[in-house]
């Protein structure tokens, strides 16, 4: 996968820029990689447990209509976005640079730093708890992992955790059934 080092946005992948993203505290372009150290993956569906539809990149775009289906009313007007979405298909979206800090984790903390979010890059996976990732799908994300830990200069797979990791007890994505072993040891594999 090319990196554009200008931009900070994967070229090849398919984009859906959110405005739900700020300046991260390292600073801007090429300078702000130097403070990333965590990767948070994330599950989502909406509406809850249905895929392929455009309600994910909706929500992070603000333009969810909460009329469209009962899940969306409590949702609709939340400020929230991911670096990157892995569709149940495989296909790969950027929706933040990485050289902004998309606001994906919330209240947070990992290794003794709360706020997440400025030193994190987010990637959401379309799935739930009870339906994880499919084999193409930890193919592809996988993929995307190590592109991105390339990027930021990451080696450690323990780096590369659930958002149940960094707020548990108020997130339990991407779930109990996520294949973290697998997943685990073919980001290894590919080192």
């Amino acid at each position: 996968m090319r990196f554009d080092a200008h931009s900070g946005w994967f070229p090849d992948l398919r984009r859906c820029p959110s405005s739900n993203c700020s300046t991260r505290p390292a600073g801007a372009g090429r300078a702000a990689l130097r403070d990333i150290n965590l990767i948070v993956i994330h599950g989502i569906s909406l509406p809850p447990g249905r895929f392929q539809g455009d309600a994910v990149e909706r929500l992070f775009q603000n333009r969810l209509d909460p009329h469209a289906h009962p899940s969306f009313v409590g949702i609709a007007d939340l400020k929230v976005s991911a670096h990157f979405l892995v569709r149940r298909n495989g296909a790969l979206v950027q929706c933040v640079s990485l050289y902004d800090r998309a606001w994906h984790a919330g209240r947070s903390r990992f290794d003794g730093r709360a706020d997440c979010n400025d030193f994190s890059v987010g990637i959401e996976v379309e799935g739930t708890d009870a339906e994880p990732c499919n084999a193409f799908q930890l193919a592809r994300l996988t993929k995307l992992t190590k592109a991105v830990m390339l990027e930021i200069g990451l080696s450690d797979t323990r780096r590369v955790v659930g958002h149940v990791d960094v707020a548990p007890g108020r997130k339990t994505d991407p779930g109990p059934n996520f294949p973290w072993d697998a997943f685990r040891a073919a980001l290894d594999a590919q080192s």
